[in-house]
């Protein structure tokens, strides 16, 4: 099959293509050197000394806008509020805006000479925000030592060539943090349950770094229980088999004993419509769904006391739940995060979980008349909450799931099931026609 042209123009030769490749590229990269000399205008003009007396005074209340220290030492202060505005601006989260600026910050601050090589278009911008962020937790004298070692060799520089730079840096400016990295490298060992990526047939990643004899004793005792199982009738190839002893070992089946009980399992089964059962299941204590049918195997392991499982009640989320009090029940907050997922400020993917820092916010504040009820309450976290009540954002939910935001500047977004869309400035008011001259 031959490939579609999708060039306004077909080029006619491969050299014709790989030049047109080259000089898009180049203006990419030019492209990418001027956003990231915006993001430091950007924290020019939101200084954390543009924070008035009674800014200041909220926060230490709590409430309020205040300075955050993005990059190293060295480099200013910006208001936090500043922060979220930016994010949203082009796109990110809270947490990926943040680090974009941190890196912007570190170059023009502390790296002088790669943010000169960034300007000049000599080394790519992706490249060198990449190096700054290696150096943000260096002293000022550690990260000028990078900085003039590495411009001159920047962009051919090797991780392993990086990595000893960036050590050396560090016992020489820093000998009190390289030995705390020292020791807590030493301290490294980890077993990692990646619970919040569950596939949808209900299985997660593992992994872990241990002492050798810790980690030969275990390799013997997996191998044991994998026999064992093949001696039950268990038909699962070897590495199946040794997962499932894994299992059996943390609930007490085999050797290791503990006297803790299974953590369990909370599952929220939905119905369609027409009262069946959907095919997929939410669990609670994870981000991700599984097939329904996984249900019957994992009560089955809990009748045999292998698991511990709790199927909570169908909630309705297309019902309406209303309280008079400002306090939002249980019931409500659990449908809302049930219904929403995660915070609903534009770009933010902050779970909204039972045990995460998420507030549940009235929509229309209830000291304007908003009420305690699903349409109006949703998920916001700590941040996002704070940027709303204290720095201009504004917020709608024309329907329950939907929410419209307008930014202190005027930029507007959408926030829905399917994500956030940029909606743009919002349009100006039209303006009174002229009066006639007479």
């Amino acid at each position: 099959m031959a490939l579609i042209a999708t060039l306004e123009h077909p080029l006619d030769t491969p050299a014709d293509v790989l030049a047109s490749a080259r000089a898009e590229q180049k203006a990419a990269n030019a492209a990418e050197a001027r956003l990231l000399e915006a993001a430091v205008q950007w924290c020019v003009l939101h200084p954390a000394e543009s924070l008035d007396e009674a800014a200041t005074w909220s926060v230490f209340r709590g409430f309020g806008d205040k300075p955050v220290c993005l990059a190293g030492e060295g480099a200013p202060f910006v208001t936090e509020f500043a922060v979220v505005e930016f994010a949203a601006g082009l796109g990110k989260s809270e947490d990926a805006g943040r680090a974009y600026l941190a890196e912007a910050l570190e170059l023009r601050y502390r790296l002088p000479k790669l943010w000169a090589k960034v300007t000049s278009l000599d080394l790519p911008a992706w490249k060198a925000r990449s190096l700054a962020r290696r150096t943000l937790h260096l002293p000022k004298k550690g990260a000028a030592f990078v900085d003039t070692h590495l411009a001159p060799v920047a962009s051919t520089i090797g991780p392993a060539a990086l990595e000893r730079l960036l050590e050396e840096a560090l016992v020489r400016f820093d000998p009190d943090e390289a030995q705390r990295v020292a020791t807590e490298r030493a301290e490294a060992r980890h077993v990692t349950i990646q619970s919040r990526q569950v596939s949808f047939d209900g299985h997660v990643d593992v992994w872990a770094t241990l002492d050798l004899a810790d980690a030969l004793d275990l390799d013997d005792a997996l191998t044991k229980g994998a026999v064992r199982l093949e001696q039950l009738g268990c038909t699962d190839t070897l590495d199946a088999r040794r997962s499932v002893a894994l299992g059996d070992m943390a609930r007490r089946q085999l050797s290791l004993e503990f006297d803790t009980d299974p953590k369990p399992l909370v599952v929220h089964v939905h119905q369609r419509p027409d009262g069946t059962l959907d095919e997929i299941t939410r669990v609670e204590n994870v981000r991700g769904f599984v097939l329904t049918a996984q249900l019957a195997d994992w009560c089955t392991r809990a009748a045999r006391g292998q698991a511990s499982i709790i199927v909570k009640p169908v909630i309705d989320l297309n019902a309406r739940i209303h309280v008079e009090a400002y306090e939002v029940p249980d019931r409500l907050s659990q449908q809302t995060r049930l219904r929403d997922h995660h915070c609903v400020a534009p770009w933010c993917t902050r779970p909204a979980h039972a045990n995460s820092r998420v507030d549940d916010d009235h929509v229309v504040p209830h000291a304007r008349g908003g009420p305690t009820a699903t349409e109006n309450i949703a998920p916001l976290c700590r941040r996002h909450h704070r940027a709303k009540t204290h720095a201009g954002w504004h917020q709608e939910s024309p329907s329950p799931g939907t929410f419209e935001w307008r930014s202190a500047t005027g930029l507007t977004y959408r926030v829905d099931h399917r994500g956030t869309h940029d909606l743009g400035p919002e349009p100006p008011p039209p303006q009174p026609p002229e009066a006639p001259v007479s």
